[in-house]
């Protein structure tokens, strides 16, 4: 018998984070469980995730770094899949350890990996030392 997957939204994540309404924090909650018992799987989206941090930094008044850890430990959970998996938990230990953007963390994390610099007039990339920002004049 195969296990049921189902694609995760951030509005089942935001349920599970927030807890609100109680309700739905619990319905989440008890999907987050089943996955973790094996009994279904969750496909997270690279964009769901940035929509979930998004959302929980600008509406909840999260503190970024705060989220960033948040999620890193939900990625890491059993029965949660999440394509570019090894790139975006380097992308938001990057956000936890030196508070940027999301985007940025995760073109740093990129760069890292494809040995490219990044074309940017962004100087907070600058904070990576793994990494070469060209900035075009």
């Amino acid at each position: 018998m195969s296990c049921k997957r189902y694609h995760l939204d951030a509005n089942i994540l935001l349920r599970f984070f927030v807890g609100e309404p109680p309700e739905l924090g619990a319905a989440a909650a008890a999907l987050i469980e089943a996955a973790e018992s094996g009994e279904v799987h969750l496909e997270l989206s690279p964009l769901v995730l940035a929509e979930t941090m998004f959302t929980l930094e600008s509406f909840y008044k999260k503190p970024r770094r705060a989220v960033a850890r948040l999620l890193i430990e939900f990625v890491n959970r059993l029965g949660v899949r999440l394509a570019e998996k090894e790139l975006l938990l380097d992308a938001l230990a990057r956000v936890e350890a030196t508070g940027v953007h999301l985007v940025d963390g995760y073109l740093a994390a990129l760069a890292a990996d494809t040995k490219l610099p990044v074309a940017s007039f962004d100087r907070d990339l600058d904070k990576f030392k793994d990494i070469e920002r060209y900035e075009p004049r």
